[in-house]
């Protein structure tokens, strides 16, 4: 492939002033070219910025099309494809000034792109410059004299032969005006009509309202604040208290402002509906994960959850951009057709006698609680989310760090909303429950009244101290007990514990136990059978029983770890 690599180089910046200024602050782009900026340049080209589709550009063999994505500026840009032997050339004609030096820029992406102009007989000739594939914008300037006689020249982009695509944005031929005048400066757009409240639930209201002309985005304000940027003419606001009034109104915006507000339309959000008591969890219990994620094992659906699993922890919540706040986002890779069907899947595990709790952290999950306002963010919407999807309560698994006194604010008060019948479980790693200072531990131990289950991860961690003093290797019983051992002397209740351990070699980096491993360990601890080398000094008949990381993983396996430790946990004394 032959390219021309003969280019222009752009001369000195042009200094901003008067229309010159004005020009750029409508999106038109000005950048360096010869000699001095007089006040009367100005953008000699039409439609600059595609913002009207193709009006005043001409694309060869039907090369060209607005598209309002990738844009560099504004709603619209051009894209132009090569094809066979045509290389996608767009042309404008614009008019110029006889004895006139003009700046010509443009904003290119994609493929091979060419910028240039046709000044032929006269003045400074055909000018053009060019660059390789950039998968950014980036711009292309030159610059070229008119002729004695010339009042029109015309310039134009390509592509070449056989590559992609390219864009175009933020066209600009600044000099002085050759008759035909510029582009009307831009002017904010007018007032939305027609807001309007759709679907209404506890924690969120559905808004729609008409189109505008000239905007390229919207604001919707809430209670005349909170402004939410949005690109379309609909909105769901999230994140909302149940039964209560929010007054919401809507403006347009483009490059040059914002209309003033809509009129304000009140919706009430849904009042709570009480799901009422969730099933009991049982004396012993076995919890496990449920992935609402595909990370390579296999994927569930809420109802294919193995039957040996009493507390099912849906993992995970997702933070907002309001600290402390949570929300649930249902992962299409899951495989369900709607949120409805996911929802009654809750209802019937429910049913079933299982409890349903959605589960806050991970190791990529981020929710700060430090401070009241962000407490009271976290208690009111985790409270919303089980209003919403039947969830039964909380499980808090915060691998970055946790504040007690914050968390422990958030917890009381969803308490307080929940009623007593809220399940709570926790999954420390192993670091966070080796003192009782720990703010893991005392966490813990300030919600103890409220407290199901301390599920410790008793994976990932490499060896640790048991409440001996000794150090013990991960991956045994002595590991499982020793550690264990900690919370039950620290005090938590027996009924609050739990070994955390994964469901198969997949299922953790390391720490994985043959499931025999982990029935010795429950026997040492409830019954002073199947220990190792450590035996407590007395048991606890009414240790909670176990956890895995995950149901999913647990099904990859074949189920050997729930089939395995179910049973087993089921028949502690």
């Amino acid at each position: 492939m032959h390219v021309d690599r003969t280019t222009t180089r752009p001369r000195g910046r042009r200094r901003l002033s008067g229309a010159l200024a004005l020009a750029v602050g409508s999106g038109l782009v000005l950048v360096g070219g010869a000699g001095t900026a007089q006040a009367a340049d100005v953008n000699v080209a039409k439609n600059a910025g595609f913002e009207n589709g193709l009006a005043n550009w001409s694309c060869s063999a039907g090369s060209g099309a607005a598209v309002s994505s990738p844009v560099r500026t504004g709603t619209g840009a051009l894209r132009a494809t090569p094809a066979g032997l045509d290389n996608a050339k767009c042309v404008q004609t614009v008019a110029v000034k006889p004895n006139s030096t003009y700046t010509l820029s443009a904003w290119v992406q994609g493929g091979y792109a060419y910028l240039g102009a046709n000044n032929t007989g006269t003045g400074t000739g055909t000018v053009s410059t060019w660059t390789p594939d950039n998968p950014s914008w980036k711009q292309l300037t030159t610059t070229f004299t008119t002729g004695a006689s010339t009042t029109s020249v015309e310039i134009y982009t390509h592509g070449w032969y056989g590559t992609s695509p390219y864009l175009v944005d933020d066209v600009s031929v600044f000099g002085p005006d050759g008759g035909g005048g510029q582009d009307p400066d831009p002017t904010a757009p007018a007032t939305p009509a027609g807001l309007a409240a759709g679907t209404v639930t506890t924690g969120s209201v559905a808004l729609s309202w008409g189109a505008v002309s000239g905007a390229t985005g919207y604001k919707v304000y809430r209670d005349g604040g909170n402004p939410q940027t949005v690109t379309g003419t609909s909105t769901t606001v999230a994140g909302l208290s149940a039964d209560t009034a929010y007054q919401f109104q809507v403006s347009a915006t483009n490059a040059a402002g914002e209309s003033a507000k809509s009129a304000a339309v009140t919706v009430r959000t849904a009042k709570p509906t009480d799901p009422g008591p969730g099933p009991a969890v049982p004396k012993h219990a076995v919890t496990g994960y449920w992935q609402n994620f595909d990370n390579g094992a296999a994927k569930q659906k809420l109802r294919d959850v193995q039957a040996a699993y009493d507390i099912i922890a849906v993992s995970f919540a997702d933070s907002t951009a309001v600290p402390g706040q949570i929300t649930f986002n249902l992962d299409p890779a899951v495989g369900y057709a709607s949120v409805a069907d996911f929802k009654a899947d809750v209802a019937a595990k429910k049913a079933a006698g299982k409890s349903v709790i959605l589960s806050v952290g991970g190791e990529k999950g981020n929710v700060t609680i430090n401070s009241d306002a962000t407490a009271t963010a976290f208690a009111d919407s985790a409270y919303a989310l089980m209003q919403e999807y039947g969830f039964n309560g909380i499980d808090i698994d915060l691998e970055h760090g946790v504040n007690a006194t914050y968390l422990t604010k958030a917890l009381r008060q969803l308490s307080a909303k929940a009623g007593s019948s809220m399940v709570l479980t926790m999954a420390p790693q192993t670091i966070d429950m080796q003192n009782t200072g720990s703010e893991y531990f005392k966490t813990a131990l300030a919600v103890k009244d409220i407290l199901t289950v301390v599920n410790t991860q008793y994976y990932n961690s490499g060896s640790m101290l048991g409440c001996d003093g000794k150090v013990y290797s991960q991956g045994s019983v002595d590991f499982l007990t020793a550690l264990a051992c900690i919370q039950l002397q620290g005090g938590l209740a027996p009924s609050q514990v739990g070994l955390g351990v994964p469901a198969s070699t997949r299922g953790a980096g390391s720490g994985y136990v043959d499931p025999q491993v982990v029935k010795n360990a429950l026997d040492c601890l409830t019954r002073g059978t199947g220990c190792g080398t450590f035996k407590p000094a007395q048991t606890w008949p009414s240790l909670r029983g176990a956890m895995t990381w995950s149901t999913n993983w647990d099904a990859t396996a074949g189920n050997a770890w729930s089939n395995a430790v179910g049973p087993h946990v089921h028949n502690l004394p």
